[in-house]
């Protein structure tokens, strides 16, 4: 109606569709319609424009597709790949323990099948240790500056809290290593690295390592360091945006899995009492005859109470807190 009065605006939370992306633009010409919000990442002018390139001269290709539905159909992270348009498998399995004078160590076995010309067999099988799969990552990093390397799971672990030969971090580590692995292999650029052929092919793979170990490439790190950080403090304001962004996003997610670990221990001290608790009316109903069938009514609705907070348990932990820390180390990643 003409008379009706106009809405105040909402001055409560805003939906993720209305927050701004640090990286978009405020020009309505470049935004879109304001009812039609576009699912692309937008660029400012003056960098899609311009041809960029890396210090040593090497030019970056500024033309990946710029759709976040594109993006995703193009990297494949995650294993949802048609089977038989693959030609490259890899698995990691068979945990293994390793005592030696100096130090004792786990090694993983790398099995991999390929029909790409890029390897002289199509089928491979090494062994790996931890830092072998680093040594990869920072390999990656360093041939493939504009690309994010997925993550590899924490290296270090406190001593006395985690047993890290224990059987179950060892298994959950190599679940960790396997799809740090098929997220490259599944990757249309970061497949067909140099390093990453190295790495699952090489029988020994230290002598690949001691080519960079030289005096000269120690200093070769140092300067590049030194000129890195120079970089940084003259980068554009979009990774700024970009990095504050990132950095409220670790702390948040910080929070929840602090919480979360919180939840449930104080679930496993509330099942443990719960499982004390239980038989108790089924003692007292074995007591009172009259009263038999209500307790161990009781004891059975404690049992079913039981059963569930452990599934609940074991849901977030074996899900949502791998889940959590993984999108805490991508952001690291990114940044």
């Amino acid at each position: 109606a003409a008379g009706a009065p106009k809405p105040l605006p909402s001055s409560g939370p805003k939906s993720l569709r209305e927050m701004p992306h640090p990286l978009a633009t405020s020009s309505s010409e470049e935004m879109g319609p304001a009812l039609t919000p576009s699912p692309d990442l937008l660029l400012p002018r003056s960098i899609a424009d311009k041809d960029l390139s890396l210090p040593n001269g090497t030019p970056v290709d500024t033309s990946s597709p710029a759709s976040s539905s594109s993006l995703l159909n193009r990297l494949q992270l995650d294993d949802d790949l048609d089977v038989e348009t693959r030609d490259l498998f890899v698995t990691v399995d068979d945990p293994k323990k390793h005592v030696c004078t100096m130090e004792t160590y786990i090694t993983y076995r790398v099995t991999t099948k390929t029909t790409r010309a890029e390897f002289d067999l199509p089928e491979y099988s090494v062994r790996r240790r931890y830092q072998d799969f680093d040594w990869l990552r920072n390999k990656l990093e360093e041939s493939q500056p504009t690309h994010l390397i997925p993550p590899l799971p924490e290296k270090f672990v406190v001593k006395g809290v985690v047993d890290r030969f224990s059987e179950e971090f060892v298994e959950t580590r190599r679940k960790a290593l396997d799809k740090f692995l098929k997220r490259i292999t599944d990757h249309p650029v970061l497949s067909f690295n140099e390093h990453f052929n190295v790495f699952l092919t090489a029988k020994d793979l230290n002598a690949y390592k001691k080519q960079g170990m030289a005096l000269l490439s120690k200093m070769g790190e140092s300067v590049k360091y030194v000129t890195g950080g120079y970089k940084l403090r003259s980068r554009p304001l979009e990774f700024a945006a970009i990095g504050d962004y990132l950095d409220t996003f670790s702390l948040k997610l910080g929070t929840i899995d602090r919480i979360a670990q919180r939840i449930i221990k104080e679930q496993l001290e509330y099942l443990v009492e719960l499982r004390e608790y239980g038989p108790v009316y089924s003692t007292w109903g074995g007591l009172e005859v009259e009263l038999s069938e209500p307790l161990e009514g009781v004891s059975a609705c404690i049992g079913n109470c039981c059963t569930a907070l452990e599934e609940l348990s074991e849901d977030m932990t074996e899900d949502f807190l791998p889940v959590l820390r993984e999108y805490i180390l991508y952001a690291e990643s990114m940044k």
